[in-house]
């Protein structure tokens, strides 16, 4: 079940990066250790593919300094979802920590 969860916070956080300039699979897991999330090539390939099958995201092949790699930009789609992910996390993080104090 956590697993579940925490792959939804690491789809929010791929749409959110994916928003602000192309992404690709390495800077994404380095960014998500940043974060605290360890996740596996095996774990994050097959959510990037998901989010394009989607229509969430949209992917380009490039090759930068001799190694081929596929970089992935938000869809219209994409923003959509993000605003109301963005929207629900909002009122979830309020009602969550409200609870706390």
């Amino acid at each position: 079940m956590l697993r579940d969860l925490l792959l939804g916070f690491i789809k929010i956080h791929v749409l959110h990066h994916a928003s602000r300039q192309p992404i690709y699979g390495l800077w994404m897991m380095e960014e998500l250790a940043r974060h605290g999330y360890t996740i596996s090539p095996g774990t994050l390939y097959p959510t990037l593919h998901s989010l394009e099958r989607a229509g969430y995201l949209v992917s380009e092949k490039r090759v930068v300094e001799g190694h081929r790699r596929r970089y992935y930009t938000i869809t219209p789609a994409g923003e959509a979802a993000l605003a109301e992910a963005r929207e629900r996390l909002a009122e979830l993080v309020a009602e969550v920590l409200e609870e706390q104090t």
